[in-house]
């Protein structure tokens, strides 16, 4: 038998995008008396998926030839698995209440493998192998995501030193990495369609930093949270000019990276509508909800439409395979 593959990093972002479903039912519970149910039914929904992909990485690669050091330097899959300790950040942060020791012992420990995998692969991409253009969005994971979440969940488990420092190098690698990547972006090849979601990201950074300001700082409008918004409705326009391009690609696994962000910046958005409080305030947010959860859930059935029909056909090819074994021997 020969080895098995490993399952590619992305599928990671299954988790993350449920995360982001949770977390935008959670602030409609907050801001606009959704039963805090919902939310938190969503949240066991999110650590199943997550427990259940780490565990489904860690059984296929043990069959693996492919070692996970040789996974986490590959140029497009590396990156995508700081994705582990951003979902356990969030995770912990919603037990927090509940639970706070426990709440804040998954905080911690998330936010330290985050920061060690961050180290890494700086130290990692220092090397000068990588390619320009396998550089994508998902260059922005270890270190501005990590780094803005971090600053968020740290926050409400009672560790503000630990969120401003936090915050600082979530902005910091923001412009350092969205540059490069801009650059990438605008003087190379375009990015293969199997990469294309992942331009997605770009949305997330201004309305994840503008939440981790709004939690640091209270929701109100200030400089911070004006400039953040306005670079939100920058990268929205942007993803606007972007859809005849998504409309073109086939469906992949890859399309979970489009649930995130789109869910973030709907969040960011609930919070300055109420923020705002402006007539009509209320039917605005609920329409960003809406649009936020068709959305998700619409990836989630066609990913399930995907791996059920991938796996007739493996069936397919194994009945294929034993007839002609069967064949052979008669003869």
């Amino acid at each position: 038998m020969s080895p098995a593959q490993r399952i590619p990093l992305n599928t990671l972002a299954i988790a993350f995008g449920l995360a982001g479903l949770a977390t935008i039912w959670t602030v409609a519970g907050r801001l606009l008396g959704v039963p805090a149910g919902v939310g938190q039914a969503l949240w066991v929904v999110v650590a199943v998926a997550w427990i259940w992909l780490i565990v489904a990485h860690l059984r296929r690669g043990a069959r693996s030839a492919e070692s996970l050091a040789q996974q986490l330097r590959h140029p497009a899959q590396g990156p995508i698995a700081a994705l582990v300790p951003v979902v356990g950040m969030l995770l912990g942060a919603d037990l927090y209440p509940f639970l706070p020791v426990v709440g804040e012992a998954v905080v911690v420990v998330s936010i330290v493998a985050a920061a060690l995998f961050a180290g890494w692969i700086l130290a990692f991409w220092h090397r000068g192998s990588l390619p320009p253009e396998a550089f994508h969005g998902g260059y922005l994971l270890p270190t501005v995501a990590a780094g803005l979440v971090a600053a968020t969940t740290s926050y409400r488990v009672g560790l503000p030193a630990l969120a401003i420092g936090a915050f600082a190098v979530g902005i910091f690698f923001w412009v350092v990495i969205s540059t490069v990547l801009l650059a990438r972006l605008a003087f190379f090849a375009p990015l293969p369609d199997a990469l294309t979601p992942t331009c997605a990201i770009l949305l997330a950074p201004p309305a994840v930093a503008g939440t981790a300001w709004f939690t640091i700082n209270g929701e109100r409008a200030d400089t911070i949270s004006l400039a953040l918004l306005g670079l939100l409705v920058l990268m929205v326009l942007q993803q606007v000019a972007l859809l005849p391009r998504y409309r073109r690609l086939s469906f992949t696994l890859g399309f979970w990276s489009f649930t995130f962000p789109l869910a973030a910046a709907g969040g960011y958005g609930v919070e300055w509508a109420s923020v705002a409080a402006f007539p009509g305030w209320q039917p605005v947010a609920w329409l960003l909800v809406a649009v936020v959860t068709v959305v998700i859930l619409a990836v989630a059935a066609r990913s399930l439409v995907l791996v059920a029909s991938v796996r007739r056909g493996a069936r397919r090819a194994e009945n294929v395979l034993r007839h002609a074994d069967d064949a052979v021997e008669t003869r």
